[in-house]
């Protein structure tokens, strides 16, 4: 993500038997079963307070419902899966160090999360160095899997690190094609939040918007928590630009587009997943009306396989955003789950766990609720599906998905 954007497996030893879990500051309905003698516990990390916590708890209860659904289909025979959510408010020293809080664990077997790509980049030495399995549902850095110099050559830097989200690479080429030939624009005004996601996606934008035949007339940073823009407005309305690419979360974008449109400044804020969330529409109002967001993959309520965890989520009136990185939780989550499948047997959990942990997750192939699940060399995700989506009549609504093919 979005810094697009982590859920958590983590494990105690406990007297007779072995529990992954995570510190958090979030109770969950996971009761444990009888269905085996070895409780696995699947820790969340992701913001559940504070900035970007619509989302956070969206991947919190989508992990939930992998875990409720695998323990009334007895998935792994012998294993009973529990979750413990840990809050790591947007903030990527916080995510190192409940990163190392789970290392510490000994048996701890895996790790799924962050929600942001900057608290990505602090956590993942961390567990490599452990040999212990992360998936996130939302990063989309490239760098996170390709390395620093991914453009020129790609090199991944962590065996241990996964995705479930495509990257910014594909995102914001798909965002430049719409905006210059699906919405005819041809001067872009492109402000990021200085962070790992928006910088990166905005990069990305402004090289491909340009390759597309499309000018980049001015350019300009916010910061996490402002919240006023009266500065930025006026830059951006005297430039002419004819379109707003934003890189960042909804938090500052949900205000940045009100006071935009307040001004007289009738262009549209186009931005990345970061954006897409209902929040961002019910915050803005009508100022909303119009703007537009990439997102992964296509829409979850349009997903047969997606149609019982919709329903499941609404059913257990969870809180949060399911449609942004839900399904792409419940899958990562799945993904880690079958993987101690292949690793846990009778009950008894091998010396090596965690090594053969990240092997199975690497080499398993399978139909998740979001689409086909399986890894590439870099730990990518193999399905480049993207969405672009547009506020009409105060909804999300759909108006192109594909995949992108940068210029």
């Amino acid at each position: 993500m979005r810094q697009r954007s982590l859920v958590i497996l983590a494990s105690v030893l406990t007297t007779g038997a072995l529990t992954l879990t995570a510190c958090g500051s979030r109770n969950n309905d996971s009761k444990g079963g009888d269905s085996g003698n070895v409780t696995v516990t699947i820790g969340v990390d992701a913001p559940l307070t504070g900035q970007n916590s619509a989302t956070g708890l969206g991947i919190q209860y989508g992990a939930q419902i992998a875990v409720d659904d695998a323990n009334k289909n007895k998935t792994v025979p012998g294993v009973t899966f529990k979750v413990k959510a840990l809050d790591d408010k947007a903030i990527p020293a916080t995510g190192q160090q409940n990163a190392t809080q789970l290392v510490a664990e000994k048996d701890v077997l895996g790790v799924v999360g962050p929600l942001n790509s900057g608290v990505a980049t602090q956590m993942q030495q961390v567990l490599d160095t452990a040999n212990l399995v992360e998936i996130s549902p939302s990063n989309t850095s490239p760098e996170l899997t390709q390395g620093k110099n991914w453009q020129t050559k790609k090199v991944r830097p962590f065996k241990t690190y996964f995705r479930t989200a495509t990257t910014d690479a594909l995102q914001g080429a798909f965002a430049a094609d719409y905006a210059f030939n699906g919405l005819h624009k041809k001067k872009a005004f492109v402000v990021d939040d200085k962070q790992t996601y928006g910088a990166g996606l905005t990069k990305i934008f402004k090289e491909q918007f340009a390759k597309q035949g499309g000018k980049v007339i001015g350019t300009d940073h916010v910061s996490v928590g402002d919240r006023d823009f009266s500065t930025l407005v006026t830059k951006i309305k005297s430039s002419g630009a004819d379109i707003l690419y934003y890189g960042g979360q909804y938090d500052e974008s949900q205000v940045l587009t009100k006071q935009l449109k307040d001004a007289g400044a009738k262009i549209p804020l186009f931005g990345g997943d970061g954006m897409f969330t209902p929040t961002y529409i019910q915050t803005a109002g009508k100022a909303a009306e119009g703007d537009l967001a990439t997102s992964i993959g296509v829409p979850v309520d349009t997903l047969p396989a997606a149609k019982d965890f919709v329903a499941t989520y609404k059913a257990k009136k969870y809180p949060g955003d399911y449609g942004t990185y839900g399904s792409y939780s419940y899958d990562a989550t799945t993904a880690i789950i079958k993987a101690v499948g292949q690793v846990v047997k009778d009950g008894k959990i091998p010396d090596d766990a965690r090594a053969k942990v990240v092997d199975a997750v690497q080499h398993n192939s399978f139909e998740g609720i979001s689409g086909k699940i399986s890894f590439d060399e870099f730990g990518d995700t193999t399905n480049k599906q993207l969405t672009v989506y547009q506020v009409v009549n105060g909804a999300w609504k759909a108006v192109k998905s594909g995949v992108a093919n940068p210029k």
